[in-house]
């Protein structure tokens, strides 16, 4: 009788530490080291040397003009980073300065709620309600980063790619909420759509077009065929 309590007090116990490492399983804490475990380690081979020339591609000069017009867009709230990439990487990683970015730019402040978090998921949560917001805003998908360029410090030359082509549209758009200085970014192409009348159309389609020939310019007058001898003298 006493071995068979044993036994179920054993169980007990056995089915309690497991329910307690199962609950471990899944709170925060063990899915944020599950996460930044599940992250790629140093490049070695072929792969560092790819690495090393987007790390090229980085632009200090840019660096510091991106972060002059950050601090000037959106106060000095969002702080200063260290100078270099690891201390622009850090700055920008939990998505809350981009989002303050976007919404400084946006009357509507498309982004609702900017909390900074500890927790992997929800800091590239972050960087993606900005990247979506940035192209609602105009940024184009081919000069878009992607958020592991960011996060993992896949490719900041991306994420400085992105920041201009966002200050360019700024500039361009002109509606009141950009501030800096307007020369820090290039003015973007704009349409220039015209109209053109029927009767303007209708002519353009009788104008025959040089790809049809030409009666104008260079021609075989005074050319000698092909094989026979040059002549010096005129013939009598």
């Amino acid at each position: 009788m006493q071995s068979l309590n044993t036994r179920k007090n054993e169980k007990k116990k056995s089915g309690s530490t497991a329910a307690r490492a199962q609950t471990h399983l899944y709170s925060p804490e063990n899915y944020y080291t599950k996460i930044s475990m599940a992250n790629k380690g140093p490049a070695y081979g072929l792969s560092r040397e790819v690495q090393s020339k987007i790390d090229k591609k980085y632009d200090p000069e840019l660096e510091e003009r991106l972060v002059a017009w950050i601090i000037a867009q959106c106060g000095s709230g969002v702080g200063q980073p260290e100078p270099g990439k690891t201390g622009f990487q850090i700055w920008l990683k939990n998505g809350c300065v981009l989002c303050e970015l976007i919404n400084s730019l946006c009357s509507n402040k498309p982004i609702k709620s900017i909390k900074p978090s500890g927790m992997v998921f929800k800091q590239m949560e972050q960087i993606s309600m900005f990247l979506k917001a940035a192209e609602s805003y105009g940024v184009t998908k081919t000069d878009m980063f992607q958020t592991v360029d960011l996060f993992e410090s896949k490719d900041l030359a991306a994420v400085q790619r992105t920041l201009m082509a966002l200050g360019s549209l700024a500039v361009t758009k002109n509606d009141g909420n950009y501030k800096g200085d307007p020369s820090w970014f290039h003015k973007k192409s704009q349409e220039n759509r015209r109209d053109f009348s029927e009767e303007q159309l209708s002519e353009g389609r009788n104008v025959i077009g040089l790809q049809m020939g030409t009666n104008k310019g260079a021609s075989q007058a005074g050319m000698t065929g092909y094989g026979r001898p040059r002549q010096i003298i005129n013939n009598p």
